[in-house]
C-alpha cells in the first residue's frame, strides 16, 4: 500500500489493522523489562489484585497498538510521527489470549503555517479486543509530509 500525503487525508476517513494475539510469555517478558508489577508477572499473585488475574501492562498495549498502526493501512508519508496526544485512555485490561486490532479515524487535517512541506492530522485510534470492546483509546496529532507538487 502506498503512503499517503497530507492532501490524501480528510476528516472521517477510517483505517484498519490486522489482528495480533496476546500470549502469557510476551506479557511477562514486556513487564519484566518495563513494568515489573505482580499483576503483569505472576498469575497467582495477580489473582489478589484489582485485576483478578494476569494482565498486560498498559504500556505493552500501547506498544502493540503502535506495531498494529505501522503495519496497518493508515500509512502517512514520512511514517507515523507523533507530535502530541490530546487523549490517552486505557478502558479495560488486556489478558492472555486476547486478540487486538486497531481502528483509526481522521478527525482533522491541517497544513502547517510554519513548515510548508508538512501538516498535521488528528487521529483517534481505538484498540479493540476480539469482542470488539475498546481496551485503549488515544487521540494523537501526527506530522505528515505534504505532496512534493503541492508544497
Amino acid at each position: 500500500m502506498k503512503e499517503r500525503y497530507l492532501e490524501d487525508f480528510e476528516a472521517g476517513q477510517t483505517f484498519q489493522s490486522e489482528r495480533i494475539r496476546i500470549d502469557v510469555d510476551r506479557i511477562k517478558s514486556f513487564a519484566a523489562e518495563f513494568d515489573p508489577q505482580p499483576f503483569h508477572l505472576d498469575e497467582r499473585a495477580a489473582t489478589d489484585t484489582i485485576f483478578r488475574g494476569l494482565v498486560a501492562s498498559g504500556w505493552h498495549t500501547a506498544a502493540i497498538t503502535m506495531k498494529l498502526l505501522v503495519e496497518g493501512d493508515l500509512k502517512p508519508a514520512g511514517g507515523i510521527v507523533g507530535a502530541s496526544f490530546d487523549e490517552f485512555r486505557w478502558l479495560q485490561p488486556v489478558r492472555p489470549g486476547d486478540e487486538l486490532r486497531v481502528e483509526s479515524e481522521v478527525l482533522a487535517v491541517r497544513a502547517s503555517t510554519s513548515r510548508p512541506d508538512q501538516g498535521v492530522i488528528k487521529v483517534r485510534t481505538t484498540t479493540l479486543n476480539q469482542n470488539n470492546e475498546a481496551v485503549q483509546v488515544l487521540v494523537g496529532n501526527l506530522i505528515v509530509l505534504r505532496s512534493p507538487v503541492s508544497s
